[in-house]
């Protein structure tokens, strides 16, 4: 579960139990919905619900959640109105949280995220106040197996890309944000499946983590906002040794 190792938490979404898979649908279906009303619902010039529906596909979604999910964002249906806000917080240890959601009601999203927070040992913070510590740009992750580092830096740098960085799992490009849909377009049109592809809080400051308890209380907090419908997306700064991760999840 270490915050900073983005791969990790992808192979760890990957893994989802089947109970969990509806509220991987209900998530889904809010961002479709949300990115359906700000660029429209035909994939083809829409990169971000584009993107989304490969995720949908992923994680096995009904294609009529799907239909329904866009037809909402394009007023064909009706549905809640939702919105996008992001909160800022401080976990244990210090370790610095931004959790964005997809709500159809701020003020009790606001309510269940700050006693979250309140529950496992941490506070909600003010605007700026934790973001400062996080690069807010696209990320993208492609598998080792997809193509050599030189097709790689020639594709990414091309497009713009800022940086990318090579590791043991694969390629992780970084790009800024206004430059997203067009890195995302020339990996497409390279060939290139992409293993994530966001607009991320990047951590630039981590924070060492070697005590078990706090691993687990950590562990608790990921799990807590996890299972708030309205949470979409949680960036933490926490490094945690693989050792003291797993242990961590281990049941009691």
């Amino acid at each position: 579960m270490a915050g900073h190792n983005k791969w990790s938490k992808v192979k760890r979404a990957k893994a989802v139990t089947d109970s969990r898979r509806g509220k991987i649908f209900s998530r889904l279906s809010r961002e479709i919905t949300m990115a359906a009303k700000a660029g429209g619902g035909s994939p083809d010039g829409n990169t971000r619900l584009r993107t989304l529906l490969l995720k949908a596909r992923e994680a096995n979604m009904p294609v009529e959640n799907v239909d329904r999910a866009i037809k909402k964002g394009t007023g064909e249906l009706p549905g809640a109105v939702f919105e996008e806000i992001t909160y800022e917080g401080y976990g244990p240890g210090g370790v610095a949280y931004v959790v964005k959601c997809t709500t159809d009601n701020k003020q009790r999203s606001a309510q269940i995220v700050r006693s979250i927070f309140a529950r496992w040992g941490g506070n909600l913070a003010s605007t700026g106040a934790v973001s400062f510590q996080f690069l807010h740009a696209g990320q993208f992750l492609v598998a080792k197996r997809a193509c050599t580092e030189d097709r790689m830096m020639e594709v990414a740098l091309d497009a713009g890309a800022d940086d990318v960085i090579t590791t043991e799992q694969g390629y992780e490009l970084r790009c800024d944000l206004h430059l997203f849909d067009k890195v995302l377009h020339a990996l497409e049109k390279a060939g290139l499946q992409t293993e994530s592809a966001e607009i991320a809080y990047i951590p630039t400051t981590l924070v060492p983590v070697t005590d078990l308890g706090l691993a687990k209380n950590l562990l608790h907090l990921h799990e807590a906002l996890e299972d708030d419908d309205d949470v979409q997306q949680i960036f933490s700064n926490e490094e945690i040794d693989d050792a003291i991760a797993e242990a961590a999840s281990r049941p009691a």
